[in-house]
């Protein structure tokens, strides 16, 4: 399994801790022998520590709890909920929140991701022993990177993480038209460059050192990198999946995830769970399945809806203890409307919805999406073949769309029982769904594109879900209207740089906080959404 072993998971707590502060005591750490140096730290554990701070802050899951779920999963209506400080929910702009995946010195994805991977490619460069890791560090990076660039736009990217060794403390914010054309170019040499006779990588928590898996890993995300453009550079966008043809993920036993473990406190659980278990407020509670997501998987009779979803899970405001006697019987399942609160305003207060009777009766998660020890997925064979339909209906590029969309939609089911044995659903079941719902190559893009949302949110990857939203536009969402929110209305697009970048990056901030189209706001847009 890919959990993280025990001794690489210690160590790569103490890496988390040196990846912050690896130029604080330079003279000691020099002269010490006793002190972890580049000459005498295994880079391995950076790869751990990277892949385990992809899946959330070590700051109690922040990255993950405002990037992904407070703003993410409720923009794409994959989750609805009445928290007031869920500002996503109703587009709100609170900027400490849009703020937390990039972070300040100490957390977020540039001191907890970027730095520390960073260093390792660095500490790997031209070292025949390290030879597989120093391509996995430059998958990771690329991995680490699409999303920090897919959520602001222009970001420090080729500066980023390296100023230790180049002296460069305020990185420039790279043109996010550049950013993907080098992150094609890292992926594809990185990919061709992994080989089965060199080193088995020890601190890899994705697939412990496989590099025919790693091989895969890193073609379908030179897959998803190039789908990224079929708005800007289509034909880049061709180039790039005609090369991956028959070298994408090729199961559900390829899928990349990190499984989690509870021993390690807050650092080693699952970030998604410790939030929406009520670790950090009433999520359990109040945080539900939209009534867009329950409302789909119903109209076509999804098996997923038994087994992602379950009504009275919880039965009170202040309980932590979920109830046995859940319900996830399909018909039983109703998903929360967006954009609602507590107010008492008749407008917006929940109650006044013709759907509420009590919050227990709203479809929340299911116990087995959301198990401190169970995985975060990273990149799925799923997924894969959903781009390669896209791909397909788009250009007729890689064979047919029908069989992508068909083994998409059926990966997409059957890979739920990777996160519990409860949820599994049978090959069968998903081909009678197929038959039931068969492709219809002339509302081809809506559907995959659609099923592309229903998996990430199974996957729990609303970063994911979002980009694709604003690739495709589907499916096709109504926004919700709330009192004076931030966007006149509209589904937002990006998040605003971190106004901490005013006083530690000045000059580079204000001529990228310019360039944005449409303004440093909600609204505006990364340079993949035109």
């Amino acid at each position: 399994m890919k959990n993280i072993p025990r001794s690489t998971r210690a160590l790569g707590l103490l890496a988390l801790l040196l990846a912050g502060s690896c130029t604080d005591d330079f003279e000691e750490i020099n002269t010490n022998p006793s002190t972890y140096g580049q000459g005498n730290f295994n880079p391995n554990y950076l790869l751990t520590t990277a892949q385990l701070a992809y899946t959330g802050s070590t700051d109690f899951a922040y990255d993950t709890w405002r990037a992904n779920l407070i703003y993410s999963s409720t923009l794409t209506q994959g989750f609805a909920t009445v928290v007031s400080y869920w500002a996503g929910d109703k587009y709100l702009l609170n900027e400490a929140y849009t703020a937390a995946y990039w972070g300040t010195t100490t957390a977020g994805a540039y001191a907890e991701q970027v730095k520390p991977i960073t260093d390792m490619v660095e500490l790997t460069r031209g070292k025949d022993q390290y030879k597989n890791l120093h391509q996995m560090g430059r998958l990771t990076r690329a991995l680490i990177m699409q999303r920090l660039t897919d959520l602001y736009g222009d970001v420090p990217y080729s500066e980023a993480g390296r100023g230790y060794y180049t002296g460069v403390i305020t990185p420039k914010y790279d043109k996010q038209e550049a950013i993907y054309a080098d992150l094609l170019k890292e992926v594809e040499e990185a990919t061709n460059a992994l080989d089965p006779a060199a080193d088995k990588p020890s601190g890899d928590a994705f697939y412990r050192g496989d590099v025919e898996k790693w091989r895969r890993l890193g073609n379908t995300l030179l897959l998803r990198l190039a789908m990224r453009l079929t708005k800007v550079d289509p034909d880049r966008a061709k180039t790039y999946v005609a090369k991956v043809q028959g070298k994408t993920m090729q199961s559900n036993a390829d899928n990349a995830f990190l499984l989690h473990d509870v021993a390690g406190a807050r650092a080693t659980q699952n970030r998604n769970s410790q939030i929406l278990l009520g670790d950090g407020g009433q999520e359990n509670y109040y945080v539900k399945w939209s009534k867009t997501f329950i409302d789909y998987l119903k109209s076509t009779n999804d098996p997923r809806l038994g087994k992602v979803a379950v009504t009275q899970l919880y039965l009170t405001p202040s309980s932590k203890t979920q109830n046995g006697a859940a319900v996830s019987d399909p018909a039983a399942q109703k998903g929360m409307p967006n954009g609602k609160d507590l107010s008492g305003r008749p407008a917006t207060d929940i109650s006044n919805d013709p759907s509420f009777t009590m919050f227990p009766a709203y479809s929340s998660p299911s116990p087995g999406l959301i198990k401190r020890d169970g995985p975060t997925f990273v990149l799925t064979y799923a997924e894969s073949e959903l781009l390669l339909a896209d791909a397909a209906q788009r250009w007729g590029v890689g064979g047919s769309a029908a069989q992508h969309y068909t083994a998409g939609v059926t990966a997409a089911m059957t890979y739920l029982s990777q996160y519990d044995p409860t949820l599994a659903i049978s090959e069968s079941a998903a081909a009678a769904y197929l038959a039931a719902n068969p492709y219809r190559p002339a509302d081809g893009l809506r559907q995959i594109n659609s099923q592309y949302w229903v998996l990430t949110n199974t996957m729990l990857d609303f970063y994911e879900s979002w980009s694709n939203w604003r690739r495709t536009g589907f499916p096709q969402l109504t926004p919700v209207v709330y009192p004076n929110n931030a966007t006149n209305g509209q589904i937002p697009r990006r998040f605003p740089y971190p106004t901490s970048e005013t006083t530690t990056n000045p000059d580079n901030f204000r001529a990228a906080s310019a360039a944005v189209p449409g303004g440093d706001n909600l609204t505006g847009r990364v340079w993949w959404d035109k």
